[in-house]
């Protein structure tokens, strides 16, 4: 938001130090994001001056071109004018040399010592678009012939200087958003260190009607969105210019003039914060205003010439006829203020900001009139806006006042009362502020102190200050103002320690992401909103299950996730089409589902993805294309990482996955495999994909939580034994484990896959597992009797359950 340093000390009167200022203002919580100088003339006429020319001659080598001696006051010079209206005894501006001048694009150039057609010139006499005074260029610009030779230009022009100051404005300060606002903050602010600078409010006394001749009937319909609804008429009026003053105002906080009525309604919502709206009155039908909604699909134009389909909760302002303007967003084709206009009936009012809100966001407009509307302006201020622009068009259109002010305002919003416990500041600050200074500090901020008692403070809250609603938002208030700088750093520091289990979320969540992240993995955060057609791509998720967002950035972003696949994929699609191809990438993040009316339920995941190469090719180890073993490997570690060992397995459908694995231990932890071809089509991904779904609230849950047996180190070597056994195609390496380690549960310390074989000399239906044991007795050393003993054991149940034959 832009502020004029100007436009600021028409409210209180400062000096122009504006480095105090900005630091100022950002203390107080309006942070001041830059400051930029604005000229109401660009180059600020440095360099012109006025001139009198002396003598105007024919210039002896070029038929268009005229030798002039031009007066500057210190000297007279040579000038080479090509301007048919130059003549002797002119006052002219001239541009004497080293002046910088700018061209209609705002670049610039410098006026040089020269020659033209073999004569000297010293300087140039300038028309009105060379000084950026007027569009003019058909000659050079006559000045009145009462002034003073070599007096500047920027003195006879009155050139206004001015700072602007860029506020990077919360959206909780609405009461910020005008320099009425900013005013009385920084007012506050200065009268912390010293006296309070007076606050001057423009004075709307003289308003008063002239005739009765123009009224315009308010009906207001739907009083929950229109609250406060004002309106007068005036007649008589001039479409024209704007004066300097207003002009430079506008252009200062980078407004384009248009002319002098549809520049006062931006000139008063910038002044106040009061939007307005001015209606040719000529172009009401009935007389009649009508605040209402209309049906849904409705077509609009609006000022910008795009039709518009209107949602049934859209408020507009209607004649008998037709539909005029969006409230408080935008206005209609051929509702507002043309150069042919005499009357106008103006508007004043004050707009629900959740429904101008969604109105805004539902056609994407993003207005000045909404920027305010929604976050909230003052209810009160509304008439009192009203006259003051009523004031400026009688004063600047030559018009009149022809009808009385009507206020639709069935529901006065009252000021909010909050009582302030002494005790509270103290305890909450950390420091005793001197009571006097608080009361002071809660009267510059118009907060009114209603009553005071030993224990606190009875407060009236300003309607305006819509953020501040409670004992705390008071003390950040006074806070604020008095300077957090202000408030001492303890010297010494109390803590204390909170016992914590070891089975902790956020410890949980840290162990698992630091596990991952050592084995090379990214962590990521996706958006938890996503688009509904995301959803098209599984039955298994039920759009009835949706959480809908009521008031929808985009189609994009119009449900909450109930899957963080969808987040992931877009993630991955993103980074292989700027030749990212080798991604190892987790996310630790909450699906949501409404499973019942109102009934809203969220479950955290840990998902994982992989795509392309595990590691990067070097001299020493070759490429390692990630797969589904790769993956399940890193689950599986991960689970063992946070003390789950004992998981089963069983094959999974899923509308996701073209083969999957479910990982359980009790209940179901895990699903992981490869993501459909027809699923990755959709994102734009044209690579193999591996995912796993690790249900995080089951895994919390399945964690044991009692005492761990910690064994040492085995004194005794242990044993391997290989055996190369033929079985049936279907049959798993997890059946042939689970086999081993039921037959034998003493000796037995691990099993593991080393060779897989399928091809030619073995029958068909059959496949070669190389399998290898590890045996280890923790008190003695073993025989190679006992050995022989447990490997026959063990193949010979792998025989009897699973039909394993030795090769």
């Amino acid at each position: 938001m832009k502020i004029s340093y100007n436009w600021l000390k028409q409210f209180i009167n400062i000096p122009d130090d504006i480095e105090k200022h900005e630091s100022l203002l950002t203390a107080l919580g309006l942070e001041v994001e830059g400051i930029t100088d604005f000229e109401s003339v660009k180059g600020g006429l440095q360099g012109i001056v006025v001139g009198h020319v002396l003598e105007c001659v024919k210039h002896p080598n070029a038929d268009k071109l005229k030798l002039t001696k031009v007066d500057l006051g210190n000297e007279v010079v040579q000038i080479v004018c090509g301007a048919p209206n130059v003549g002797a005894g002119q006052k002219v501006p001239v541009a004497t040399i080293g002046t910088t001048l700018y061209d209609k694009d705002g670049e610039p150039w410098k006026i040089k010592k020269g020659k033209i057609r073999g004569e000297e010139s010293h300087g140039m006499i300038c028309a009105e678009d060379e000084l950026g005074l007027g569009a003019s260029h058909d000659g050079i610009m006559i000045l009145d012939d009462t002034l003073e030779v070599g007096t500047p230009m920027s003195q006879v022009f009155e050139v206004e200087q001015d700072k602007v100051i860029e506020i990077g404005l919360t959206p909780n300060r609405a009461d910020a958003m005008s320099h009425m606002g900013v005013a009385r903050d920084l007012r506050a602010g200065i009268a912390v260190n010293e006296a309070a600078p007076e606050f001057i409010t423009p004075s709307v006394s003289s308003f008063h009607v002239e005739s009765r001749s123009a009224r315009v009937d308010i009906d207001v319909q739907d009083t929950e969105r229109a609250p406060r609804y004002c309106g007068v008429t005036l007649t008589g009026l001039t479409v024209a210019p704007s004066p300097d003053w207003l002009k430079n105002r506008l252009l200062a906080i980078g407004i384009v003039p248009k002319n002098n009525l549809v520049d006062i309604t931006n000139y008063v919502m910038h002044e106040l914060g009061q939007p307005l709206h001015a209606f040719d009155a000529a172009k009401i039908a009935g007389n009649k205003i009508i605040v209402k909604t209309l049906e849904a699909g409705t077509p609009f134009t609006t000022l910008d010439g795009e039709q518009h389909e209107l949602h049934e909760e859209d408020l507009m302002i209607c004649d008998e006829e037709k539909p005029l303007c969006i409230a408080g967003v935008y206005g209609g084709e051929n509702s507002g203020v043309t150069d042919s206009t005499t009357s106008v009936f103006l508007e004043s009012a004050y707009f629900n900001p959740v429904s101008v809100r969604k109105t805004a966001k539902r056609h994407s407009f993003n207005t000045d009139a909404s920027f305010r509307f929604e976050r909230g302006i003052d209810p009160n201020i509304t008439e009192y806006a009203l006259k003051r622009a009523a004031l400026l068009m009688k004063e600047l259109g030559g018009g009149e006042i022809s009808s009385d002010i009507t206020d639709v305002y069935p529901v006065k919003m009252e000021s909010f009362e909050v009582f302030l416990p002494f005790e509270k500041i103290n305890s909450l600050i950390g420091q005793e502020i001197d009571r006097a200074e608080i009361k002071s500090i809660l009267r510059t901020l118009d907060i009114e102190v209603r009553n005071v008692t030993e224990s606190g403070l009875g407060l009236q809250i300003p309607a305006y200050r819509n953020d501040v609603k409670r004992p705390v938002d008071v003390i950040e208030e006074i806070l604020r103002v008095y300077g957090y700088d202000r408030i001492d750093i303890p010297v010494k520091l109390n803590a204390t320690i909170a016992p914590s289990s070891r089975l902790d979320n956020y410890k949980l969540e840290n162990a698992a992401a630091n596990q991952l992240v050592g084995l090379g993995f990214r962590e990521m955060m996706a958006n938890s909103l996503t688009a509904e057609k995301h959803h098209e791509l599984t039955d298994q998720i039920d759009p009835k299950n949706e959480v809908r967002i009521l008031n929808p950035l985009s189609t994009d972003l119009s449900v909450m996730r109930q899957s963080l696949l969808y987040g992931g994929l877009e993630a991955i699609a993103y980074n292989l089409n700027r030749k990212q191809n080798n991604l190892k990438l987790f996310e630790l993040g909450n699906s949501y589902h409404q499973y019942q009316e109102r009934s809203f339920t969220e479950q955290k995941h840990l998902t994982i993805l992989t795509t392309g190469q595990v590691q990067a090719n070097s001299w020493k180890a070759t490429d390692a294309a990630a797969d589904f073993f790769y993956l399940k490997g890193v689950v599986v570690a991960l689970l063992n990482r946070l003390g789950i060992n004992n998981l089963t397995e069983k094959k999974t459908k899923s509308d996701f996955l073209s083969e999957g694995l479910a990982l359980n231990s009790g209940g179901k932890l895990v699903d992981l495999g490869v993501v459909r071809k027809s699923v990755l089509k959709k994102f734009g991904i044209d690579v193999t994909v591996f995912y796993a779904d690790i249900y995080w609230n089951e895994v919390v849950k399945t964690l044991d939580s009692g005492s761990k047996a910690i064994n040492g180190i085995p004194k005794f070597p242990e044993v391997q034994r290989d055996l190369a056994l033929l079985v049936d195609e279907q049959t798993s390496f997890k059946e042939l484990e689970t086999i081993a380690r039921q037959t034998e549960k003493k000796l037995l310390k691990e099993v593991s896959l080393f060779d897989v074989y399928k091809g030619d000399n073995l029958p068909d239906g059959k496949k070669s597992y190389a399998l290898s044991f590890t045996l280890q007795d923790p008190v003695k050393t073993l025989t190679d009797k006992q050995i022989d003993k447990t490997m026959g054991k063990l193949q010979a149940q792998l025989e009897k359950q699973a039909g394993a034959v030795l090769r």
